[in-house]
Formats: structure tokens, sequence, C-alpha cells
């Protein structure tokens, strides 16, 4: 069991937390927020006044943060915690974020004779919660094996992705098709509807054919389709918008930048950036189905 110290206790953060406590991990936990400290420490962690103390006596720090400016911020610098880290240190970082901070977060680490993992999460808050996440881990073969060991505690499908960003790459390009195919079965299923189908029939019709897909089998959009979905509970997230169209510009900042053809990619972040302006922000991304019913 390790000293675990956890920066960042949003609505994923704060879950993976939790399971670390559960797991039997002596936790302390940071956030800007009181109350989400509050939380976790309500199911045994203990609660820092700061981010660097609650690095004082971990040997793993994890933190999972809204975007790449608030990593860098946060990682590096004289105050920064690559700068304040004992000898030893690894650092997981479970943010989103783009794959130039991860590598230049990761090379400062490793110029101290740190180890640093990149590890985007997939699976959303659900499985944030019963600790059945994905993690899509960058680094170096050591940073990963010390790394999976803590991973285990929160996630059950935790891959070595390559070097440093190479987490962030994978994430992006995952999050690209979950989108696509999202788009695709909402208006699949809203054709079938406006013809008079069942979406529940024509959502079985598909699952054992050659439309089956995982938000069809997983996250179906349409309500009352499947009670567990989003869908079902007037879009509550579950996954945002918003964090959808942030991943989304990030694959499409990525593909810029390496002269990458995505042209279903491109359509996908134009759809769900015009649906977020009207209001559906903070919507589960599967609510893009209603674009397709006007």
């Amino acid at each position: 069991m390790a000293k675990v110290a956890f920066i960042g206790l949003g609505n994923m953060g704060g879950p993976m937390a939790a399971n670390l406590v559960k797991a039997g991990h002596q936790v302390t936990v940071f956030d800007l927020v009181t109350a989400a400290m509050d939380a976790v420490v309500a199911q045994g962690a203990s609660k820092a006044a700061t981010a660097l103390e609650a690095l004082a006596g971990a040997y793993t720090v994890i933190t999972m943060l809204p975007a790449g400016k608030h990593v860098a911020g946060l990682y590096l610098g004289d105050e920064g915690l690559v700068a304040k880290a004992a000898d030893g240190t690894l650092f997981i970082d479970c943010s989103t974020i783009d794959a130039e901070t991860a590598r230049r977060v990761g090379e400062a680490a490793a110029a101290r004779g740190l180890e640093m993992i990149d590890a985007p999460v997939s699976g959303g808050v659900k499985a944030a919660q019963a600790g059945t996440l994905a993690f899509m881990c960058g680094g170096s073969a050591e940073g990963f094996a010390r790394g999976k060991l803590v991973l285990q505690g929160m996630g059950k499908n935790i891959f070595h992705a390559g070097d440093h960003g190479a987490g962030q790459i994978a994430k992006i390009c995952n999050n690209m098709l979950l989108a696509v195919h999202m788009v695709g079965t909402a208006e699949a299923l809203q054709l079938g509807a406006n013809n008079g189908l069942d979406p529940k029939v024509l959502s079985e019709i598909m699952l054992n054919s050659s439309g089956k897909n995982w938000s069809l089998e997983n996250y179906n959009p349409y309500p009352n389709v499947m009670p567990t979905a989003p869908a079902s509970n007037d879009y509550q997230p579950g996954f945002m918008v918003q964090l959808m169209l942030k991943d989304l510009g990030l694959a499409m900042e990525n593909s810029l930048a390496t002269q990458s053809s995505v042209p279903m990619g491109a359509l996908a972040r134009s759809l769900y950036a015009s649906f977020s302006t009207k209001g559906n922000a903070q919507r589960d991304f599967s609510s893009i189905l209603e674009m397709f019913q006007s």
C-alpha cells in the first residue's frame, strides 16, 4: 500500500480518490473546493491545506485537473511539484490535456530523475465511482509498472501506450471515435423513430447486426431504451457536452500539428459546438440525439 497525494477532486477525481482509500492506500487530498475534500475525508482520507502540503511524505502523486495550463502551472516552476517533490516520487497525471504539455512536464520530471506518467481515463463518472476506469498511459516502462500498482485501485483496464504524451494521444483518438459513433447512433435511431420504428426494437436489431457499437450497447442515446443510460434520466451527465467538445478540440489541434485528415472528427466537433451553444453544454453528450429531432 502506498502513501498517495491526490490533487483535484472534481466529478471524476473525488470518487477516484475515494476508491484508493477503499483499496487500503493512505491518501492525502487537496482541492480548491473545501466541500470536495470533505467528501473524501469522510471516507477516510486526510486533508491538506495546499497542494505542496499534500505532497509531503507522499511518494505517489496523482493529479486530475481541467486543462493543460493548470497541469503546467502546478508541476512546473520553482514552486511546482516537480521542484519540491522528494527523490523517488512518482507523478501520475490523469487529466485530459494536450500531448505537448504532457511531454513537457514529463521531461521536466525526468530531468530531476523522477518518474511521471500521463494517464488520462475513459469510462465517465459511473466508472470512476465503480473503480472500473480505463487508463491510457504514457511514460517509461518503469514508471508505468510503478503506476499500475496504484491505478489498479481505480480501474480495470490499464494500458501502456508509449512514451510521455502517448496516453493523451490515445485518449483523444478514443474520444474522437466515441463522438463519431454517438452521433451516428443518434441519427440512426431518430431516423428509425421518424419512420414509426420502436427505438428499443431498432436498438436490439442493430445490436445483433453490423451497426453494433459501444454507444448503442452501453450508452443508448434514445430516452427509455436503456434505464441506466443518461438518456433515460433527462440526460443528466455522465460525460458533459462541454467535456466532449474539449476533447474534440484537442483532437483537432493535434490533427493540424500532425497534418492528419480527420473529416469525421471535424464534423462531430462542429455538431457538438453548435449543440453546446443552445444551452446544452452541461448535459450529457448523448443528448446530441435531440439535434436530429427538430
